[in-house]
């Protein structure tokens, strides 16, 4: 059993629709060039939003949370930061990316009532769908740590060629982490063969090979 002091980032535990819509609002800010935000919390416990409930009422430490009810419970919402050398809580940053889900009708904590006000968190409601004008363009890489940026990957691997047939290639390390990674927990969760993963380590793994491989994730 996970212990309530352990925080999940993990994109994949969260409903399909908040997955797609935390995607969609990395995507539009690495157009709008906002690339050094991070995710630090996506899904919790009911036992884990009861410890952090209590830390500064019943537990010593600041309150962190104004509520025991939260659509983190739920698989709904995430919560992101800042990397460096910007606060952790950039007030800057994060209402720009506010702003932005706004437009993709999610919710922002930084628009709440005194109380209730919590800038780092996103939401969607379950009715939750992507607005018209709007769409995943690639596959975007949303950073779970301050150390890698946010990028879509296929800004980020070489054109391919019919020297290489294809072969999938990386200048960016922190990128082919984050491809092998997806691969992964597809493979973990059962969604593929791990025969996939062993063709992505060998080198051996197409661009066509990829775009399938995504295709038969999302449909199961």
């Amino acid at each position: 059993m996970t212990s309530v002091k352990t925080t999940c980032r993990d994109l994949s535990e969260l409903t399909a629709a908040a997955q797609a819509a935390c995607r969609l609002l990395f995507q539009e800010c690495f157009k709008a060039g906002i690339v050094d935000i991070f995710i630090t919390e996506t899904y919790r416990s009911q036992a884990r939003q009861n410890y952090l409930y209590e830390q500064g009422r019943t537990r010593p430490g600041p309150v962190v949370t104004w509520t025991r009810n939260s659509n983190h419970i739920s698989r709904r919402a995430w919560d992101i930061a800042v990397a460096p050398p910007r606060n952790l809580y950039d007030i800057s940053t994060l209402s720009k990316v506010g702003a932005i889900a706004k437009r993709l009708d999610i919710t922002w904590g930084g628009y709440w009532e005194a109380g209730k006000y919590d800038a780092p968190h996103f939401e969607i409601p379950a009715s939750w769908k992507m607005p018209a004008g709007y769409k995943l363009e690639r596959e975007v890489v949303v950073p779970t740590s301050s150390a890698v940026k946010v990028q879509l990957i296929v800004e980020d691997t070489q054109k391919p060629t019919e020297k290489d047939d294809d072969i999938m290639k990386f200048t960016n390390e922190a990128t082919k982490a984050a491809v092998r990674d997806y691969i992964k927990q597809a493979v973990d969760k059962g969604k593929i063969d791990k025969s996939w993963l062993e063709k992505f380590d060998s080198g051996t793994m197409t661009s066509g090979d990829f775009e399938g491989l995504k295709i038969i994730i999302s449909q199961r």
